[in-house]
C-alpha cells in the first residue's frame, strides 16, 4: 500500500495506533486501489487526544501572539517546500488531478498558516475612555479546546484553514478528517510539530460520525468548526448547542451564476467551468445553477460544450497532463449518476455528457443540462458532482428572484460588463460569498462562508478571529464609588 501512514492518529506530538478501532480503507478513486488501512479512533484514543489538547492549551495561550505566529509561519514555509509531495498525497487521497492539487491545495493551506501567523501578534484589546475619568479595556482571549471536522474534497486545505485561526488565537485543536480522505491531515500535524508547535496543540484522530459525536459532546470542548453537508451540520449544531459551544458551520450550497447578455462569453464560459467542473464538481460553493440571458443562451451552451470537448483530459490523476479526475468514491459516483438519471426523467435535455466514463475508476463525464426548470430535482438539491444546469432568463428582477429561491446561501456570481449592474445584483443576492466576473476564488484574505442553510460564521480573513476568540471587558473605576445606601 503506497500511502500507508506511520499510524492512524497523531496525538500529543506523536503517531498513535490502536488496532481495536474499526478499519478505514483509503481507496484511490482512479482505479479502486487500496492505498492505506487505518483504524478508527477508540474511546481511549479520543480521550487521549482531548486530554492532551486540554493540558497543553494554557501554556500555548500564554505565549505572545508573535511567538505563536512565528511557528505558524515556519510551518507555512515547510509546506511550500514540500508542496510536490503533499500535492501527490492529496491526489492519492482525493483523486483530484495533480495539475490541480499542485496549485490549489497545500499552497492554500500554507497561505492560511502564513496569514494567521502574521496576524497573531496584532490580536490585542482596546482602551475605552469613559466619563468622569473612569475607563475600560478589553482582552481578547482564546476559547480553549477546539474541534475541527473536515470534509473529503479539500483535506489539506481544510486542516490548515481550521488550524490556522484557532492556533493563532491560542487555542488547541483536535481535528477529525473525513474517513474518506484520512491521509493529508496526518502530515499537516507532523509538519506543525516539526515547525515547533508544542505537543498536544494540534491532534488528529480518525473516524466516522460516531467519533465526531464523541468529540463534539465532550465538556472540555469550547468550539466546533465543521465543513460538511447540511444534514451533518444540523446534527453537529444541535449537539454543540447542548453545551453552549461556539460553532462555525461551512455547509452545502446550490449556488446561482448569472450571465447577462453583455458579458464576455469566453470569460463567462471560463467562470462556468470553474464553477462546475473544477475538482470534478466536488466544491461546496459551486455555481451549478447557471442562468443565461435568453439572447445568448445558445451561443453560451455551444461554446461551453466546445471547451469541454477540447479541454477535458481524463486519466490517472498523477499524470500532470490530466485535467479532469474521478469522483472521490464509488458511493459518490452512484449519487451523481442517480441525479443525472433523475434530470433526464424529469425532462431536462442533456447537452453534453451524462454517463459514467468508459474507464476504470469513479469517473463521470462533465455533464451539461439545458431546458431545466426551477422546480426540477437537479435545480433544487446539491449534487456535488460535475453537473451543470442551464436556465434561461429575460430580465434582472426575474433572475434575482429565481436565484434567491433556494434554502441555500453559500455563494453566487454574476458576469456582465456593466459594473453598476454587477454591484446591484450582488447586493441583492442572498449569499455569503459573491463573485463578479470570476468564480470560486478563495484567497485567505477574504472571508468565506454562507447564509441560510449554508452555514454560520466565516472561514479565513480577520473575520475568523472573532470565531476562535472571546472578548473580556474590564471596567476601571478611578474615583469614588457611590451607592444608594
Amino acid at each position: 500500500m503506497r500511502a500507508q501512514p506511520k499510524a492512524s492518529h497523531f496525538i500529543n506530538g506523536r503517531y498513535v495506533e490502536d488496532v481495536e478501532g474499526d478499519v478505514i480503507e483509503c481507496i484511490y478513486a482512479a482505479n479502486g486501489e487500496v492505498l492505506a488501512r487505518l483504524h478508527e479512533a477508540t474511546d481511549a484514543v479520543v480521550e487521549a487526544a482531548l486530554a492532551a489538547a486540554k493540558a497543553a492549551q494554557p501554556a500555548w495561550a500564554a505565549l505572545t501572539g508573535t511567538e505563536r505566529g512565528r511557528i505558524l509561519r515556519r510551518a507555512a514555509d515547510m509546506i511550500r517546500a514540500e508542496n510536490r509531495a503533499l500535492s501527490e498525497l492529496e491526489t492519492l487521497d482525493t483523486g483530484k488531478p495533480l495539475q490541480e492539487t499542485l496549485v490549489a491545495d497545500a499552497t492554500s493551506g500554507a497561505d492560511a498558516l502564513e496569514y494567521f501567523g502574521g496576524l497573531a501578534g496584532s490580536l490585542t484589546g482596546e482602551h475605552i475612555p469613559l466619563p468622569g475619568g473612569d475607563w475600560a479595556y478589553t482582552i481578547r482571549e482564546a476559547l480553549g479546546v477546539c474541534v475541527g471536522i473536515g470534509a473529503w474534497n479539500y483535506p489539506t486545505q481544510i486542516a490548515c484553514w481550521k488550524a490556522s485561526p484557532a492556533l493563532a488565537c491560542g487555542n488547541s485543536m483536535v481535528f477529525k478528517p473525513s474517513e474518506t480522505t484520512p491521509l493529508a491531515a496526518l502530515r499537516v500535524a507532523e509538519i506543525l510539530s516539526e515547525a515547533g508547535l508544542p505537543d498536544g496543540i494540534y491532534n488528529v484522530v480518525q473516524g466516522r460520525g460516531a467519533v465526531g459525536a464523541k468529540l463534539i459532546g465532550d465538556d472540555r470542548v469550547a468550539k466546533v468548526s465543521l465543513t460538511g453537508s447540511v444534514p451533518t451540520g444540523r446534527k453537529v449544531y444541535a449537539a454543540a448547542a447542548a453545551g453552549m459551544r461556539h460553532v462555525t458551520m461551512e455547509l452545502g450550497g446550490k449556488s446561482p451564476l448569472v450571465i447577462f447578455a453583455d458579458a464576455d462569453i469566453e470569460k463567462a464560459v471560463s467562470g462556468a467551468i470553474l464553477a462546475n467542473f473544477y475538482s470534478s464538481g466536488q466544491v461546496c460553493s459551486n455555481g451549478t445553477r447557471v442562468y443565461v440571458e435568453r439572447s445568448i443562451r445558445t451561443a453560451f451552451v455551444e461554446r461551453l460544450v466546445e471547451r469541454l470537448k477540447a479541454g477535458v483530459v481524463m486519466g490517472d490523476p498523477m499524470d500532470e497532463a490530466v485535467t479532469f479526475g474521478p469522483l472521490v468514491s464509488e458511493a459518490q459516483m452512484e449519487i451523481v449518476l442517480g441525479y443525472i438519471g433523475t434530470g433526464v426523467k424529469e425532462g431536462a435535455t442533456l447537452a453534453h455528457g451524462g454517463k459514467r466514463a468508459d474507464r476504470e475508476g469513479f469517473f463521470v463525464e462533465p455533464t451539461v443540462f439545458t431546458d431545466v426548470r426551477d422546480d426540477m430535482t437537479i435545480a433544487r438539491e446539491e449534487i456535488f458532482g460535475p453537473v451543470l444546469s442551464v436556465f434561461d432568463f429575460d430580465d434582472e428582477d426575474e433572475v434575482i428572484r429565481r436565484a434567491n429561491d433556494t434554502v441555500f446561501g453559500l455563494a453566487a456570481g454574476v458576469f456582465t460588463r456593466d459594473l453598476t449592474r454587477a454591484h446591484r445584483v450582488v447586493s441583492a443576492f442572498e449569499a455569503g460569498t459573491c463573485y463578479i466576473n470570476h468564480y470560486n476564488a478563495a484567497p485567505v484574505e477574504m472571508p468565506f462562508g454562507g447564509s441560510k442553510q449554508s452555514g454560520v460564521g466565516r472561514e479565513n480573513s480577520k473575520a475568523a478571529i472573532a470565531h476562535y476568540s472571546q472578548v473580556k471587558a474590564v471596567y476601571v473605576g478611578m474615583g469614588d464609588v457611590e451607592a444608594p445606601f
